[in-house]
């Protein structure tokens, strides 16, 4: 338990970090941000702890991070509201599982799992906005998603249902039926809306009106959603399959990329020193100089990437002498101790390549 707790947390943590930061650079409403992280929270943890096939802590996050990166861009930068954020974003969600695994998906039973667990993951995300913004409108929009439940699996079933593996020839009654109520609550909720506000329609525009956001909301939008998501998953699956094979090699690499780092940031680091003993001791050395180990810090680092960042300039020639001495080293330390590292661990990672060529051949 202790286990999973754990593991929700860091599934937790790392989508809250990326769509917050995505959703910040997009809008700058807390509450759209919110909105957004509160998604991918919720769906990334549920997702991503469920386990099995169609789950797995990185596939949480993946899909997590899509779903509130999304959410957060139709809430803040269209500015569009509910009727257009919430249709799309549970297609888009059981789109990406079945792209990322299409044997999660055989029938319309399969589809109705899913589309019922994301739907209540969905509603738990839309909470933390709904009590920050408007309270009164909570009980309704977060129950919107359950609502749109069966008319979603539904469609995705319809769309889904000719592609090889599928087991329904047809859809289930019930979920027909269940399915069929929403666009009449749907009709009656949007009749009464274009009445009660007088948008300037009569007549026969009304109901044309009435039908056309229908069409959007019900169809267009969940459509979309469904395709983009599927297509975006299957195109990401074989390219994320990449990192898998990576992760033995990184293991191989773990101790000679860790040696490297702290031998490279040990030349900065005295550097530093070297530029600030200077510049004590000849002031004007150096153009600017900064005061505090912090700034010399900043500039042997741009200095060893041979990056002109910095504000400080060597002026002297004992300075600019101090630099070039500082850019043999940096370079001369990469350039050697690659070539050592790759022909210390190339027999290692040889092993690797033959194992992943051997499973490729089974």
């Amino acid at each position: 338990m202790s286990r999973l707790a754990w593991l929700g947390i860091r599934i937790a943590a790392t989508v809250a970090v990326v769509v917050a930061t995505c959703g910040y650079a997009i809008t700058g409403d807390h509450t759209d941000v919110l909105l957004g992280a509160g998604c991918a929270v919720a769906v990334g943890v549920g997702v991503g702890l469920r386990g099995g096939s169609s789950g797995g802590p990185w596939t949480g996050i993946l899909i997590g991070s899509m779903v509130g990166v999304v959410t957060a861009f139709l809430a803040g930068a269209l500015s569009v509201g509910w009727g257009v954020i919430i249709p799309p974003l549970l297609p888009l969600a059981v789109g990406l599982i079945d792209g990322l695994d299409r044997s999660s998906l055989s029938g319309y039973r399969d589809v109705v799992r899913e589309a019922f667990i994301l739907a209540v993951l969905l509603s738990l995300g839309f909470v933390p906005a709904l009590i920050a913004g408007d309270v009164s409108q909570a009980p309704l929009v977060a129950a919107v998603p359950i609502l749109a439940m069966p008319w979603t699996a539904l469609l995705i079933g319809l769309l889904s249902r000719r592609r090889e593996g599928w087991g329904d020839t047809r859809p289930p009654r019930l979920l027909v039926l269940g399915a069929l109520a929403l666009p009449v609550l749907m009709g009656f909720a949007f009749g009464f809306g274009v009445i009660r506000e007088d948008v300037g329609l009569s007549g026969v525009w009304n109901v044309l009106w009435i039908v056309f956001t229908l069409i959007v909301s019900l169809v267009l939008l969940p459509v979309v959603g469904f395709l983009v998501g599927r297509a975006a998953a299957r195109w990401l699956r074989p390219r994320l399959e990449v990192y898998g094979q990576l992760v033995a090699y990184l293991r191989v690499m773990w101790v000679p990329i860790g040696g490297f780092a702290i031998g490279y940031l040990t030349i900065i680091f005295l550097f530093a020193g070297f530029y600030g003993t200077l510049e004590r001791f000849s002031p004007g050395a150096f153009a600017d100089a900064g005061t505090g180990l912090a700034s010399w810090v900043s500039f042997s680092f741009f200095t060893a990437l041979a990056q002109d960042y910095a504000a400080i300039v060597p002026v002297s020639a004992a300075a600019r002498m101090l630099v070039g001495v500082h850019l043999v080293l940096s370079v001369g330390w990469a350039l050697v101790l690659f070539a050592a590292v790759m022909t210390s661990i190339e027999p290692k990672l040889a092993r690797i390549a033959r194992r992943h060529a051997g499973e490729d051949t089974d």
